[in-house]
């Protein structure tokens, strides 16, 4: 287990967590994280740092950005890390992420905005909160309610969730 005074570094990139709709028929924005709000409401205590790497929706994401989401991995002194990300591309992340050694990785998102009431952001980041600290060495996405391999994971679009691959 990861001893109470050590970091863990959240690295933003966008998605839905941080996503602003003005009103029903306008565009959304990626606007700015919410992440400080949301770990400040539920009192977390436990030293964190923040870093904003991009501000996209998931979809938007190209191999230069994951290139430097991997770079910044790579490059930071915590080895406990989470990712905020957008759901539909969480996984291409996390492949480029798999060759990564010795860090704690885990990937997390929401499928509702943070800014909504009934949104899964606030439990999501805690699991991810909770995986990063307890969750060998490795790449991992968490979401609803679960923590996954990354490489054992997909995203069921239908079900609205991510689900384990077959074996």
């Amino acid at each position: 287990m990861l001893p109470a005074d050590t970091p863990i570094l959240i690295l933003t990139t966008g998605g839905t967590i941080d996503k602003i709709y003005f009103d029903a028929l306008s565009d959304y924005q990626v606007g700015e994280t919410v992440v400080a709000k949301l770990l400040d409401i539920a009192r977390v205590r436990r030293p964190f740092r923040i870093e904003e790497v991009t501000r996209k929706d998931s979809l938007e994401l190209d191999d230069m950005d994951r290139a430097l989401i991997r770079a910044r991995v790579v490059a930071a002194r915590e080895r406990h890390v989470i990712i905020t990300h957008g759901t539909d591309t969480m996984t291409e992340t996390a492949k480029a992420l798999a060759d990564v050694p010795g860090k704690t990785v885990v990937l997390v998102g929401a499928l509702a905005p943070a800014r909504f009431g009934e949104s899964d952001a606030s439990f999501n980041l805690g699991m991810a909160f909770a995986a990063a600290q307890l969750a060998e060495p490795g790449i991992y996405i968490s979401m609803s309610g679960s923590v996954f391999r990354a490489d054992r994971v997909v995203k069921d679009r239908e079900k609205g969730a991510f689900v384990p691959l077959p074996d």
